[in-house]
Parts: C-alpha cells; sequence; structure tokens
C-alpha cells in the first residue's frame, strides 16, 4: 500500500471531478477507502506500514470532510482548476447582493432589538431559499459553463450567507435564552 498523496480528493474516492457529487456514492466510496486503509487493520504491521496506512486513513478523512461540504467542494474544485476564491482578500460584491446584506443585517438587528423570533426564522427561510439558487448557479457555473470567476463569486456570497446564518442562530439563543429565564418552568411539585 503506497500512497499516491498527488490525487486529488475526487480521484482518491474514485468519483468523478464535479461539484455535482452523488452523497451515497460519497458515503460508499469513504466508507470502501476507510475499509482498505484504516489504522486498525495494520495493528501488527511494521511501524512504517502503520505510519503509512495513518497517512491514507487522514488524507480519506480529509477528502471526505471536504466533497461533503457544498462550499468546501466548490473550493477545492476551484483550486484545482488554479481559482483562488478570495474569501480572505476579496470582499467586492455586485451592488444588489451588498444591497441584500443591508437588508438582511437591518432585519436581524431588528429582530435583536424586538425580540421578534418570527421575523427572524422568515429571514431565515428567505436566506435558505438565496442559498438553494446560489448552489444551482455554482453547479451550472462549475459545470458546463466553466465560468470559475462566476464560481469564485458566489462562494464568497455563499460564505457571507453562513455568517448571517450564525448571526441569526445566535440571536435567537439568546431570545429564546432570554424567554426561558423569564418564565421559569415550575417543578413538578408545584410551588405554593
Amino acid at each position: 500500500m503506497t500512497p499516491e498523496f498527488s490525487r486529488n480528493h475526487f480521484e482518491l474516492l474514485g468519483l468523478p471531478v464535479s461539484y455535482t457529487v452523488d452523497a451515497a456514492a460519497l458515503d460508499d466510496a469513504y466508507r470502501e477507502l476507510q475499509g482498505r486503509v484504516h489504522p486498525d487493520r495494520f495493528a501488527s504491521a511494521s511501524e512504517a506500514e502503520r505510519r503509512v496506512a495513518m497517512q491514507w486513513a487522514t488524507r480519506a478523512n480529509e477528502a471526505y470532510r471536504t466533497l461533503r461540504n457544498p462550499i468546501d467542494r466548490a473550493r477545492y474544485l476551484l483550486g484545482l482548476k488554479g481559482f483562488d476564491t478570495g474569501e480572505e482578500s476579496n470582499t467586492s460584491m455586485p451592488p444588489d447582493f451588498l444591497m441584500q446584506q443591508m437588508e438582511w443585517r437591518e432585519t436581524v438587528e431588528d429582530g435583536r432589538a424586538r425580540h421578534d423570533a418570527g421575523a427572524l426564522e422568515g429571514l431565515r427561510r428567505e436566506i435558505e431559499t438565496s442559498r438553494a439558487e446560489m448552489h444551482s448557479l455554482l453547479a451550472r457555473a462549475l459545470g458546463g459553463d466553466r465560468n470559475y470567476d462566476a464560481g469564485c463569486s458566489l462562494v464568497r456570497k455563499l460564505r457571507f450567507l453562513d455568517k448571517i446564518e450564525s448571526e441569526i442562530d445566535d440571536v435567537l439563543d439568546a431570545i429564546h435564552d432570554g424567554a426561558a429565564a423569564a418564565h421559569p418552568v415550575r417543578s413538578a411539585k408545584g410551588s405554593a
């Protein structure tokens, strides 16, 4: 068993290099590879063989985690094509998306100020709709269109959606925690 670390994640798992990945095929390929390289299978092998098995298992885990997450998979695929998403350095966005960001952030702040869980849940649904649309566009950009610049822009947008969704979760948690503190549940024995 000699690792071929030059293989990309798709090849390692025997999958086509594509943004669109069959989740069941990914799971099956990962389980099959892990079954062959898991370090437990090499417990009585030489130190060198155990080290190689550990490298293979680590590489299989990394490949699986990357390809399982759509944004990570897109970023990885773009990297294979020679494109950097520039998430840390490129903050430019189309004006319409910037306006949408501002509206969403205002909704989050308004929901926070009013303790309005309903408005925040509505915003979450709106963001999920936008996320689904962006994933469709990303599949087309990285697939037949081969528009990798658009793919990079979409990954940056999706990362923003992740961040604002995390903010919504934080605000909702604070609202729910505050509601629970304001209305503690009475004990089973009741109170006098």
